[in-house]
């Protein structure tokens, strides 16, 4: 518990309160004023533990820049919201919550292109938190079509899509997709709680 203590003081020290939000960094070059969807569902709970109100500022900045069409941002942003009615005092998230949730089981990595590439990743973030919101069926069919259509024999999750618009990765297994898929299966046959992670 010391360490995420340091943790979250460190990331409440990094806050910026122009932005309302806890900015993604430099540690991958890009500009240290950068916001990133992808960084929102662990700093939630994290900053919640030693600050209330940056943790509520950093949710609600991220819903505001949104994630239009993207899939994996959109699942991103239902686990900052999952973690954000479970630690903050924001009900009036329960209706964003049906609004982020897609209504593919496995969605396409974007919606400009329906057709497209799916995004299992996005899929398997969408589980755990419908695990985290309650919503115990809905995970459990995404998860089982995860299983039953998009597992490899070697247990890889694949048809990930990394970065459509770049053609990087774009039916792959992605690192982030298997560690969800794993970690929504643990929660299913009770080896972790939901909202250990």
């Amino acid at each position: 518990m010391a360490l995420q203590e340091r943790a979250a003081r460190a990331c409440l020290d990094a806050y910026d309160h122009e932005l309302g939000l806890v900015p993604w960094g430099s540690a991958f070059g890009d500009p240290r004023r950068v916001a990133r969807v992808d960084g929102a569902p662990g700093m939630v709970p994290l900053l919640a533990s030693v600050n209330a109100k940056a943790a509520e500022s950093h949710l609600r900045a991220h819903l505001g820049l949104g994630s239009p069409g993207w899939s994996r941002g959109r699942a991103w942003l239902l686990l900052a919201v999952a973690d954000g009615l479970r630690c903050l005092d924001m009900p009036d998230l329960r209706g964003t919550a049906g609004e982020l949730t897609p209504s593919r089981r496995v969605p396409p990595a974007t919606e400009e292109r329906p057709d497209g590439p799916l995004d299992t990743s996005a899929a398997a973030i969408t589980a755990v938190a419908l695990l985290k919101l309650g919503q115990h069926e809905h995970a459990v069919a995404v998860l089982e079509e995860l299983v039953r259509v998009h597992l490899a024999a070697n247990g890889s999750l694949r048809h990930g899509c990394y970065d459509l618009d770049s053609g990087t990765a774009t039916r792959h297994e992605l690192v982030w997709g298997s560690f969800f898929l794993a970690f929504g299966l643990a929660v299913l046959t009770g080896l972790v709680d939901a909202h250990s992670a």
